[in-house]
């Protein structure tokens, strides 16, 4: 699987049920989430902006997805809902890794490119340090319709999160072939 299969493989409509772990307090929570992800052609102007951003030139862009969100947290019952563009930008020697840009939501934070990776059976490992935490996260799919993420953030304070989460495809599901042939490689 590359990164434009993984992708095409995740667009549709998703419930997500995460539960984190905060190690130094020794606490757990719940959530819960619709989340919707779809496809976005590299000449979509959300990526060009994105691509500007990080100072990218759009052809070395391979493919770029949005994510909306919407769900809850189990202990407050705050509404928590949002929305990010990706866009992966493959190494010219190795199209299996590459940066990842993220839209930023801070206008005062300066962009940091994350980096992604497809490892050998077919799971997508990404990873993001910026000055105040690092964050290694790892998405696979267990079959087509039901992926699965876990997820270390450590502060450099000191304090560590980790997470994870099942999703079960609701709806939407990609072109049948792409999904068949990503679903061959996943089941393999």
């Amino acid at each position: 699987m590359n990164i434009e299969e993984f992708f095409q493989l995740s667009a549709g409509k998703w419930f997500s049920h995460r539960t984190s772990q905060h190690l130094a307090f020794n606490q757990s929570e719940n959530s819960k989430s619709d989340i919707i992800i779809e496809t976005l052609a590299v000449d979509h102007p959300e990526v060009i902006k994105l691509c500007q951003q990080y100072k990218i030139n759009l052809s070395s862009a391979s493919c770029a997805t949005k994510i909306t969100w919407n769900g809850t947290m189990e202990k407050d019952q705050v509404k928590h809902s949002g929305s990010t563009v990706l866009v992966s930008v493959p190494d010219a020697d190795n199209s299996a890794q590459g940066k990842l840009l993220r839209e930023i939501v801070d206008a005062d934070k300066t962009p940091v490119a994350g980096r992604y990776k497809i490892d050998s059976d077919g799971a997508l490992i990404l990873t993001t340090e910026d000055e105040t935490m690092s964050s290694e996260e790892r998405l696979w799919f267990a079959s087509p319709n039901l992926r699965m993420r876990v997820n270390v953030l450590k502060s450099f304070g000191g304090f560590s999160i980790t997470s994870f989460t099942s999703e079960i495809r609701m709806g939407g599901f990609p072109p049948a072939a792409k999904a068949s042939e990503a679903a061959n490689s996943v089941s393999s």
